[in-house]
């Protein structure tokens, strides 16, 4: 698995993994459980994994719609 686009905004998490589950590309949301350490202020970001296979393919369909997607 690969990173690819890391947010604290959950609206945009949640954009972003139905941007790629309508283009059939699987991603799992790590971190998501972080908010038990950081006391719920939302200040650890979440990360969207892809296979690394489908990283390219991932990062165009999320640049195509807006997201600034890193280049690591």
């Amino acid at each position: 698995m690969k990173e690819l686009y890391r947010t604290n905004d959950p609206a945009a998490l949640a954009c972003a993994s139905a941007l790629l589950n309508g283009e059939s590309i699987p991603s799992f949301v790590m971190d998501v459980h972080m908010s038990v350490l950081e006391g719920s202020i939302g200040i650890l970001p979440r990360r969207l994994m892809v296979a690394e296979a489908d990283l390219e393919e991932a990062r165009t369909v999320l640049s195509d719609n807006g997201f600034e997607i890193s280049e690591n």
